[in-house]
């Protein structure tokens, strides 16, 4: 940890001792209460010990080994997209060049290559595709199931590839490094989550979407909303280039961004009729049940970096 840059390894302390909060408290409540199953409350917490771990270890190996884990997430999480969202058959030939995308998607990335990085998908891979489904000669079905697979693509390789190409901006704050931005961001977006849960349940009274999120209130919308703007606009300084102010607006935003990639999520679900999107992640259901948010903040959060500072 010597050679992580000073903010980073301050961030990197601050997580690892909000876990050790977490757990403590879990023990204390199972202490306090042993007649109430707390169960999914642990699972959750040793999944979050879990994921943190391997994200630290690969953010600290290298920007390579760290662009590449990205690369991996992306991969799950499309496929599975496509193990819960219904595709044709005959689509078979056509998700394998979705796939194939994602490794050209990252090697972009990797060679800091960011033009192509910015149109690949939306442009070449979504006029690629359909050209390769009316090859297989099946009408039936064909506008459903395109676009099924370019909104799977969209969520989970374009979007979630903003975080990788956050490592290879160039470096302007010194003592945040390369990992600062994306340390920014992973926190600030679950930060986002739980500040939202917790204002939620204890004052969330009148439901904004009840047909989609029944527990999402006004009251935990609106915590949430401050609760990160405040935060964000302190801690941005210290992990990307951006200044207290724009910190601020920055927090705002992706509290907004986060918490609509929530809801889009769970509308996918609801009109699935699953609960969880995978059981991969204990506690956590799948791997799109944690990215969620991520799906939204990431790209915005990334070109508003951008284009302030670079």
């Amino acid at each position: 940890m010597s050679d992580v840059p000073l903010y980073s390894r301050y961030a990197i302390y601050g997580i690892v001792a909000l876990l050790v909060i977490a757990s403590a408290t879990r023990l204390l409540l199972a202490y306090r209460n042993p007649a109430k199953d707390y169960t999914e409350l642990r699972q959750r917490i040793q999944s979050w010990w879990w994921m943190i771990g391997i994200l630290l270890v690969m953010l600290l190996a290298s920007k390579t080994i760290a662009i590449t884990f990205f690369g991996v997430l992306s991969f799950l999480a499309l496929k599975e997209f496509f193990s819960i969202v219904p595709t044709r058959q005959a689509d078979r030939r056509v998700l394998f060049w979705a796939y194939v995308a994602i490794a050209f998607q990252y090697y972009w990335i990797a060679t800091d290559w960011y033009g192509m990085f910015i149109v690949f998908i939306p442009v070449y891979v979504f006029l690629l595709l359909p050209m390769r489904a009316v090859l297989i000669g099946e009408t039936q079905g064909f506008i459903q199931a395109l676009g099924t697979v370019h909104w799977g693509v969209m969520l989970c390789v374009f979007c979630v590839s903003h975080i990788a190409y956050l490592l290879v901006l160039p470096v302007q704050n010194v003592e945040a490094g390369y990992i600062g931005p994306v340390l920014f961001l992973l926190f600030i977006t679950q930060f986002n989550d739980v500040c939202q849960y917790i204002w939620g349940k204890l004052l969330g009274r009148h439901k904004i979407i009840p047909k989609v999120s029944p527990k999402k209130t006004w009251e935990g919308f609106i915590g949430g909303l401050l609760s990160v703007t405040v935060v964000s606009g302190f801690v941005a300084p210290w992990l990307t280039p951006l200044d207290r102010a724009e910190g601020f607006v920055a927090g705002a935003f992706m509290a907004v961004a986060g918490f609509i990639g929530d809801v889009v999520l769970s509308s996918v679900k609801r009109d699935l009729h699953i609960k969880d999107s995978g059981t991969l992640i204990p506690g956590h259901g799948g791997i799109l049940d944690r990215i969620d948010s991520l799906i939204y903040t990431a790209p915005l959060f990334f070109h508003y970096l951008r284009y302030l500072h670079y």
